[in-house]
């Protein structure tokens, strides 16, 4: 039976993507705000030193938050929440569960955005931590390749998620959420990284509404 840890369980793609690995018979750790504050790097380290599991076939890093607003006006505590949450919780816990990731030649997924690709306005603070996160996969990628553990990072574009209603509150905009990606589709590009063969891997996926 494979095991997964997914952060961000608790709604939107995270939920999903537990909810669909339990169903199909895998065991899954949701790492969710009741169980550790992603903001709190050296909690997220205390959590994962604690987990007696000695093989972890994927590690799936979904969390995040987002807090708008211009360069000029952001206040550090907004830019620190989301450099925390979204770029240095994903190295700790990755770092601290390597090991266990190295013996099953697992898998680590970011769950990154296409704020990782383009930063626009008012979006700065979130597409920093987001293209710090394409670096963090990107040496890891590198560095875990002779230790057969596989890293993909997953760029979706506006998804109908809790995350998404709160970016068009901050925006002043109308949610309407039949406009996005169901996150059922985010899952299932995750599902098929996770499901490849042990002859190749995916580095890169980007999904956009049509």
């Amino acid at each position: 039976m494979a095991l997964h840890v997914v952060t961000g369980a608790g709604s939107g793609i995270g939920a999903d993507l537990a909810d669909r690995l339990e169903a199909r018979g895998d065991r899954v750790i949701r790492l969710t705000r009741a169980v550790v504050d992603l903001a709190d790097a050296e909690a997220v380290r205390r959590w994962a030193a604690v987990l007696d599991e000695p093989r972890l076939d994927s590690l799936c890093h979904v969390a995040g938050t987002v807090e708008l607003g211009r360069v000029a006006d952001l206040d550090l505590a907004a830019w620190q929440r989301q450099l925390d949450v979204n770029l240095t919780a994903p190295a700790v816990l990755t770092a601290a569960l390597l090991p266990a990731l190295r013996r099953a030649a697992g898998t680590v997924v970011f769950v990154n955005s296409s704020a990782g690709l383009v930063a626009n306005a008012d979006w700065a603070g979130y597409a920093a931590s987001k293209f710090g996160l394409r670096a963090l996969a990107d040496a890891l990628r590198a560095e875990e390749a002779e230790h057969d553990v596989r890293v993909t990072t997953v760029f979706p574009s506006r998804t109908a998620t809790p995350m998404q209603e709160k970016v068009h509150e901050q925006e002043g905009r109308t949610y309407d959420a039949s406009r996005w990606i169901r996150p059922g589709t985010v899952t299932d590009a995750i599902l098929h990284v996770l499901d490849l063969p042990a002859d190749a891997t995916i580095p890169e996926i980007v999904v956009r509404p049509r």
